[in-house]
Formats: C-alpha cells, sequence, structure tokens
C-alpha cells in the first residue's frame, strides 16, 4: 500500500483540494476577528464568574478580620499584674 494516514482510500468522483499548512496565514483575522471574539466571550461570562469571586472574597475577608479579631488578647484580663 505505501500510502500515509489518510492516504489509504480512493475516492472515485469527489473532488477535494487542500492547503499545505505551510501556506495558510498562521494569525489572519486575529485582529478583525480575534479581539471582537474574545471580548464577545468574556462579557457573556462575566455574570457567570465575578459574582460568585466576590462573595466568595467579602466571605473570606470577613473571616480572617474575625479570626484575627479573637486572637487578640484582651487587655481588661491584664489589668491587675505587675
Amino acid at each position: 500500500m505505501g500510502h500515509g494516514f489518510g492516504q489509504l482510500y480512493k475516492l472515485r468522483g469527489i473532488i477535494t483540494y487542500r492547503l499545505s499548512p505551510f501556506e495558510q496565514k498562521a494569525f489572519a483575522g486575529i485582529i478583525s476577528h480575534g479581539v471582537p471574539n474574545t471580548i464577545r466571550r468574556i462579557s457573556e461570562s462575566f455574570l457567570y464568574v465575578v459574582p460568585p469571586l466576590a462573595l466568595g472574597y467579602i466571605i473570606y475577608d470577613q473571616v480572617e478580620k474575625e479570626h484575627h479579631r479573637l486572637m487578640l488578647k484582651n487587655p481588661a484580663d491584664y489589668e491587675n499584674d505587675q
């Protein structure tokens, strides 16, 4: 057989055209299509990502503040020490 993978069959009556990967433009349309698509995808997922992250940060911050407050010693307990 001697053919490479993907060349092991014979198509009759069907014409196929291929463009070599070396002849393609790797970054074709990256500015005109890629940047607007990225902005659209970020804006669509914004409401799914930001509120849980904000809520998680607020909870974490409050827990850390409360932990720090509970770890402090009460100065009133040591008033009469000499």
